[in-house]
């Protein structure tokens, strides 16, 4: 066995040799960490993730056969440990400290770079100076269970259950256990997390019951002074079973999310109640021992357990995924609800998509001419910032609330419902995988046809209604809007003469986020009871009547977070342009709809003379940017709904192959509907598996 040398390269035979030979066997003092240190260090493998299992083989040879060696090492272990707390490491370490995110993340984040030191008179300080690399518990977790038993015999250390004194490791373990069911308890009682799960109201609450019976079992075992229990007890087994409705009423809490919302401060109390559960649950069964080794077997887990956590603590990457993925799972759940009137079923639904995205187009064009108008106006990078901004806005709430659609908003959206499709399939487990792939690319094409339709009405509409506003501006008032601005109008929608893919990406983010903004305030709003507020508002309903003040909540519930979604997204669209003259950066927007009016602008501008190959570019820049709109946003959408539904990214795979061999067998389908009349399936119930 070979194992990574340190320092000047040792073997584990040269490190016995110079530690602890009979010179200098018992002249190490307790609060020397640096040589276990050193032995863990010649141990460790250097690639954990990829190296074989760590085998401990030489090391219980060294011990074995030479008496010295062992007693040396072990006297010193004792010593280093003896006495040490380590309650706070079970108690603490991994998890949430507070329900604030935003102050967890800054906290792991300052250790990661500063860790946290404890008292020399604690665990922790010793596994902080031993174990400090985050992939230690990889190749610990890959030592043999009779390994570690011979070595854990070899240095004759004790079992939690060999003293019952005030300071002794089970006493430990009981304290750490009595104070998680006191926090959990504490937590899982308040208004916010109580409000989440309605059905509890008139039962007795588990948390409460789970402390009452935990007082009672440790209070039995001090008066039978007795360290464990046996596996059939039956307060123990009471343990068991309150443990389980704990999780329970957690699991029915994030649940009825869908139903009543969320906020990230309640999912971070659910969090940091579920993962104090969980801590409780690896706990319990150290209670309870039966055979003749599980003693040494238990103690050795919980060591190793007590490792991993302490390695655990500052993981900031865990803490994010955790905290947003209900989160996330919530907005893109109204962002499939939302993306699902995006998707068309038959040729009705298709040519009312071309209208609606005509109407959209018509705006956008009106848009062009104001932005164009703006843009002359003698004013600072904010000014400009500021009109473009209410330019954009207005006008995205007016697609909005007329009912009008623009195509670009509709990837984000669409993606999620792909998504909760695949979800739903996947969940059915009598259909076949390929027949759930099959399914999908048949809906895929829907979407895909509809985001098309969509484009071109877009497009069509946008280029006629700028191009004959600022012929009709240029008739009544003489002037020419686009005259001094129509080169950099054609050059701006060139991928070869500008930056307009990355401009269309930037494009495509701020639709990404506008879908994220949508489903947040929706989420908000729906944990926050606004609609039924708004509906028995005592002043609303005086001054307009039940009725009227219904229909109102009715209205915020259906459009207030479409409204603060495109105020949003102008918002994104009109400062971007000013944000990169501050910061010195050549960024901007292209939008494929802008784009198509911009170009009429500018052929209008230039009296029609354009050279060929900038004319070209500009139309060919039109599809580019349509394209890029469409891959940035619908793939973000698509990454997020895939991660807050826990599919894995491996499906991508065979939905592709799948997408694929659909469109070799019915290209049309992807561009135009049948003319057959389709059964539709209409949408399975879902459930969140989170």
């Amino acid at each position: 066995m070979k194992f990574r040398k340190t320092k000047a390269f040792i073997t584990l035979p040269e490190f016995f040799a110079t530690n602890f030979d009979e010179h200098n066997l018992w002249e190490y003092k307790a609060d020397e960490v640096d040589l276990l240190a050193e032995l863990v260090d010649i141990i460790r493998p250097k690639h954990p993730e990829t190296a074989p299992p760590t085998d401990l083989t030489e090391l219980l040879s060294l011990l074995s056969e030479n008496e010295r060696y062992r007693k040396g090492l072990s006297h010193y272990i004792k010593g280093l440990l003896s006495n040490k707390k380590f309650s706070k490491i079970l108690t603490d370490a991994g998890i949430l400290t507070d329900a604030d995110f935003f102050f967890e993340v800054r906290k792991r984040l300052l250790a990661k770079i500063l860790p946290d030191q404890p008292q020399k008179d604690t665990l922790g300080y010793v596994l902080n100076q031993v174990f400090f690399l985050s992939k230690d518990p990889v190749w610990l977790q890959t030592i043999a269970m009779p390994q570690l038993e011979k070595l854990f015999g070899l240095l004759q250390f004790r079992t939690l259950y060999d003293s019952g004194e005030s300071n002794s490791p089970l006493a430990e373990l009981i304290f750490s256990m009595e104070v998680l069911i006191h926090r959990f308890a504490g937590r899982a009682l308040e208004t916010a997390v109580i409000q989440m799960v309605p059905e509890y109201e008139n039962r007795e609450s588990p948390f409460l019951a789970i402390q009452k019976e935990f007082t009672i079992l440790t209070e039995r075992l001090l008066e039978e002074q007795r360290n464990y229990v046996s596996p059939s007890d039956i307060g123990y087994r009471q343990l068991l079973v309150l443990h389980h409705q704990c999780i329970d009423y957690v699991r029915a809490a994030f649940k009825n999310s869908e139903k009543y919302g969320i906020s990230l401060r309640v999912n971070q109390s659910l969090l940091r109640i579920q993962q104090q559960l969980e801590r409780l649950g690896v706990l319990l069964p150290l209670l309870a021992v039966d055979e003749t080794g599980e003693a040494t077997r238990d103690t050795i887990r919980l060591s190793l357990n007590l490792i991993s956590y302490n390695c655990d603590k500052n993981n900031v990457r865990k803490l994010i995924n955790e905290s947003t993925q209900l989160i996330s799972y919530e907005v893109t759940q109204h962002t499939a609800n939302t993306g699902e009137h995006y998707i068309t079923k038959d040729r009705w639904e298709y040519f009312r998509m071309f209208w609606n995205a005509s109407g959209g187009g018509i705006i956008v064009g009106i848009l062009c001419i104001i932005k164009v108008a703006l843009s002359n106006i003698d004013t600072s990078a904010f000014g400009h910032a500021f009109y473009y901004s209410l330019n954009y806005s207005f006008g995205f709430i007016a697609i909005y609330v007329l009912g009008f659609t623009l195509a670009t908003k509709q990837p984000a959206m669409t993606a999620a419902a792909l998504v909760r499709a695949l979800q739903t399939d996947r969940k059915n487990q009598e259909v076949k995988e390929t027949e759930k792939h099959e399914a999908f690319a048949e809906f895929f094409a829907r979407v895909f046809r509809s985001q098309f339709i969509a484009f071109v009405g877009n497009v069509i509409l946008a280029f006629p209604v700028a191009w004959l506003g600022i012929w009709l501006i240029d008739i009544v008032f003489g002037y020419n809007l686009a005259l001094t601005k129509w080169y950099h109008l054609v050059t701006d929608l060139s991928p070869i003469h500008s930056l307009a893919i990355l401009h269309a990406a930037i494009a495509g983010i701020f639709l990404f986020l506008s879908g994220i903004i949508a489903g947040s305030v929706a989420n908000r709003d729906k944990h926050r009871h606004v609609y039924y507020r708004i509906q028995e508002h005592p002043l609303l309903k005086k001054s307009f009547g039940r009725i009227r003040a219904k229909k109102l909540a009715k209205l915020y519930e259906k459009k207030w977070a479409g409204i603060i979604s495109n105020w949003w997204f102008g918002v994104f669209m009109g400062s971007t342009a000013s944000i990169g003259i501050f910061l010195g950066l050549d960024i901007d927007i292209r939008h494929i709809t802008f784009a198509s009016g911009n170009l009429a602008l500018a052929l209008y501008g230039a009296n029609y003379n354009i050279a060929t190959d900038l004319l070209v570019w500009g139309v060919v820049g039109i599809g580019v940017i349509g394209l890029v709109n469409f891959l940035v946003s619908f793939g973000l959408s698509m990454g997020l709904a895939f991660r807050s539904r826990n599919i894995p990214f491996s499906e991508l795979g065979p939905i592709s192959k799948a997408i694929w061999k659909h469109f070799k067998r019915k290209p049309g389908s992807f561009f135009f509907p049948s003319f057959r009349r389709t059964v539709v399936v209409e949408k399975q119930p879902e459930e969140s598996n989170l």
